[in-house]
């Protein structure tokens, strides 16, 4: 058991870890949920949500209590492991925007912020990470049209702050397919829409963020039936790669190996489909001319 590993950053995702490291420990010393649970007073389904990090926080007495039960006497793994624990249970930065943030997208950003890839298929908008704040201000006033001036300002600060990964020490890799449509869509108008483009040509020539767009050119695809979706890949051998679904009220989020082999496939077929890297600043720098 070892619960010193690069992991990231974000404390939903050290908690998906650490729920993982107990459910190896309870399986290895052979103990069903149920006899778990009984060893320290709390119910079989009080194991299973911690285990699937489906708990707002880890209660430190249990965690210890399972330990020991589970067989682990090192003292020092075990303090190892507890602070791993205080440290799951520390709020993200984008709990100061609770006030505008649903529950279901708190865990996007923990998911973002501690990915070590991130593979993307954008078949409306620009990703928000590569989002102007011109072009994040009308994109996200026209889809809450009831929010206030304040509430929307919020929304768009956040989503700005989210960008700051791309130049922090050691940021993710990016790789981003934008159907045609993303930049045929005047979100702002014209002048929003240039300085866009402009900016993807800045950011395409990132050495961690890769480009690509699907020109309408190149007719039916992979992924024209299944909307923008997202892939993290994470540093912790403990994760596996997760994508991510959204919708008007909600999110998906897919763990199996099936489920996500097959978003992996799309976004292998799809980068191979789209216009290669390499031609993307000619493309975007082509398709500005045009605003």
């Amino acid at each position: 058991m070892t619960a010193e590993t690069d992991w990231g950053g974000a404390p939903s995702v050290l908690r998906m870890i650490l729920g993982r490291q107990l459910e190896e420990l309870r399986t290895r010393s052979g103990l069903t949920y149920e006899q778990a649970g009984a060893a320290i007073g709390v119910s079989h389904s009080t194991i299973r949500r911690l285990e699937a990090a489906k708990v707002a926080r880890l209660r430190l007495p249990d965690v210890e209590k399972l330990l020991q039960v589970y067989g682990v006497r090192d003292q020092q793994e075990i303090d190892t492991f507890l602070s791993s624990v205080r440290e799951a249970n520390k709020r993200g930065w984008w709990h100061t925007y609770r006030d505008v943030l649903p529950d279901w997208f708190a865990a996007y950003l923990s998911l973002e912020q501690a990915a070590l890839h991130i593979r993307a298929y954008e078949a409306e908008f620009v990703h928000g990470l590569l989002q102007t704040e011109a072009y994040a201000h009308a994109l996200l006033g026209a889809g809450n049209p009831h929010a206030s001036s304040e509430a929307t300002e919020r929304r768009v600060a956040l989503r700005m702050r989210r960008q700051e990964l791309l130049t922090r020490p050691h940021p993710p890799r990016v790789w981003i397919v934008m159907d045609e449509t993303v930049l045929r869509w005047p979100v702002g108008g014209s002048g929003v829409m240039r300085e866009q483009v402009d900016h993807l040509i800045e950011l395409n020539r990132l050495p961690h963020v890769t480009l690509q767009i699907m020109r309408f050119s190149n007719g039916p695809h992979p992924a024209m039936r299944a909307g923008a979706f997202h892939l993290f890949r994470f540093r912790a051998p403990e994760l596996p790669d997760i994508v991510y679904l959204s919708g008007l009220v909600g999110a998906v989020y897919l763990d199996k190996a099936d489920d996500v082999v097959v978003y992996r496939e799309a976004l292998d077929r799809l980068g191979a489909q789209a216009a290669p890297a390499r031609k993307t600043e000619v493309i975007l720098g082509a398709l500005r001319k045009e605003l």
